[in-house]
């Protein structure tokens, strides 16, 4: 694993926050990714943090990439889930992380904060597809607190809320009493308690920490909300299904299948969201010192 020395210098001081590639490589149309990415890191430093992105390249596992470095994540990079890192670092491509592959690379490298756009979880319909994200599971091995906007709008959000209940992640709402539902701010189930501010944020990370806890979810509902996004959902849901489309290609389906229909509402959606969501992580992981 290469640490940059920046990112080294910001884990012994705990400010630094991961952020992942999946988005940058396949999450927005060619092209788009590497400027979301790099806008999320200039989000983390505007909070005075120190942005860590996490990535596969040339043979190890990068914790800092650069910007040229950043570029080469493109559509065909390989997504690069927990269990894909080793044989992603072994067979020398390039290997964009997932948030659950960034948040296995956080707890070996001791990085406390994460944001992305949404988490992933239990896919609609399960058992039929029996399709659960693996986000979860590291969530709930992993000491880091994750900053979204929720859960991935395309998931069943009540059944990953009872999942992420069961694994005992504590699913905390920034300034809401509800999940919110990624492109939307209402209608998501209860949270397990609400914060009002990121320093409440972190006190209650730690506190969770403290008692041998590890992950926790932060939502946080965008700034603009579209809430007559849903329709189009179900729509991209079955066309995925008629494609035949499964597994880790559902998400990136998903999203471009919604921002075509949506004439770009949801792409430009997506892309606030993670920039906020970022500068919440770099506010939390300061508000710690």
């Amino acid at each position: 694993m290469r640490i940059s020395d920046e990112v080294r210098d910001a884990i012994a001081r705990d400010c630094a926050v991961a952020l992942e590639t999946t988005l940058v490589a396949h999450g927005f149309p060619p092209g788009e990714g590497v400027a979301v990415g790099l806008e999320s890191e200039r989000q983390v430093r505007a909070a005075g943090a120190v942005p860590a992105t996490i990535g596969v390249l040339d043979g190890e596992i990068v914790v800092g990439l650069t910007e040229d470095e950043l570029t080469r994540f493109g559509a065909t990079a390989r997504k690069v889930g927990p269990r894909d890192l080793a044989a992603a670092v072994v067979q020398d491509v390039v290997g964009a992380t997932t948030v659950g592959g960034t948040l296995a690379v956080a707890r070996a490298a001791g990085i406390h904060w994460l944001a992305t756009g949404g988490l992933g979880g239990v896919h609609r319909g399960f058992p039929d597809p029996p399709d659960v994200s693996a986000d979860l599971a590291q969530l709930a091995r992993t000491r880091a607190l994750v900053v979204s906007a929720g859960v991935k709008s395309l998931l069943d959000v009540p059944a990953t809320a009872e999942l992420l209940e069961s694994l005992g992640v504590p699913v905390l709402g920034f300034r809401v009493d509800t999940l919110p539902l990624f492109y939307s701010a209402m209608g998501g189930p209860p949270v397990s308690a609400r914060v009002e501010s990121p320093a409440e944020a972190a006190r209650v990370a730690r506190g969770h920490w403290a008692l041998e806890g590890a992950g926790l979810l932060l939502g946080r509902p965008p700034d603009e909300p579209l809430e007559d996004v849903e329709p189009l959902i179900e729509e991209a849901l079955r066309a995925a299904n008629d494609e035949g489309v499964s597994g880790q290609g559902v998400t990136p389906f998903i999203l471009s299948y919604l921002h075509r229909e949506s004439g770009g509402r949801t792409l430009r959606a997506n892309r606030d969201l993670i920039a906020q969501n970022s500068r919440l992580a770099g506010e939390i992981a300061v508000a710690v010192g």
